[in-house]
C-alpha cells in the first residue's frame, strides 16, 4: 500500500480545511483549547482522508455531535453540492474517550508538579489510549471513509473535544 502522502497525491484524498461544530464546543481550559488547535493544524499538515464514494479530493470536514452521535460532514473543497454526511455511534468509543480525559487530567497536573519520569509514564499510556482509539475510530469508519492512523489518532482528539460539552459519558 502507498503511503498517506503518495495516495493524498494521486486522488487529492486529504483534508484541507477541518471545522469543529461550534454548538458542540464547550469553553474549555487553555491546555484543552491548545491541544484542539495543534490537532488541527497537524491533521492539515498530514493526512489521508478519502471518502469511498469519491474518486477525488480534497475535502473540508465538519465534525459534529447529535443526539449522542459523531457527524462527519464531509464536502469536496468549494463544493458544498457534492457534500455527503457519515453518522457513526460514539458506543464503541465511549470507554476510550472516559479513560482519555482521566489520563488528561493527570497529565495537566503532572507537567505542573510531577517528575520526568512520571509525565513520560503518563504520556505513554496517554499515546496508548489514541493508538486504541485510532483502531476504533478506523473500524468504525470502514466502508465509508478510509483513513491512515495518524489521521485517526488526530481526529480522535478532535472527538474528545466535542465529547467534553456532551458531558459525562
Amino acid at each position: 500500500m502507498a503511503t498517506a502522502e503518495a495516495a493524498a497525491d494521486e486522488g487529492g484524498h486529504h483534508l484541507v480545511a477541518v471545522r469543529l461544530d461550534s454548538a458542540s464546543l464547550a469553553a474549555t481550559s487553555a491546555d484543552s483549547e491548545h491541544e484542539r488547535r495543534i490537532a488541527i493544524y497537524d491533521l492539515l499538515q498530514d493526512n489521508y482522508f478519502h471518502p469511498v464514494e469519491s474518486d477525488h479530493g480534497p475535502y473540508d470536514l465538519e465534525l459534529s455531535l447529535s443526539e449522542g452521535r459523531l457527524v462527519f460532514h464531509v464536502a469536496r473543497d468549494g463544493d458544498a453540492e457534492a457534500a455527503r454526511t457519515y453518522t457513526l455511534s460514539l458506543g464503541p468509543l465511549k470507554r476510550v474517550i472516559k479513560d482519555y480525559f482521566l489520563v488528561c487530567e493527570s497529565y495537566y497536573e503532572a507537567i505542573r508538579t510531577a517528575s520526568v519520569t512520571q509525565i513520560e509514564a503518563i504520556d505513554m499510556g496517554r499515546r496508548g489510549l489514541h493508538d486504541e482509539a485510532a483502531v476504533i475510530l478506523r473500524e468504525r469508519l470502514k466502508g465509508k471513509i478510509e483513513i491512515d492512523e495518524l489521521t485517526a489518532r488526530r481526529l480522535f482528539t478532535l472527538i474528545c473535544a466535542l465529547q467534553r460539552r456532551a458531558g459525562p459519558i
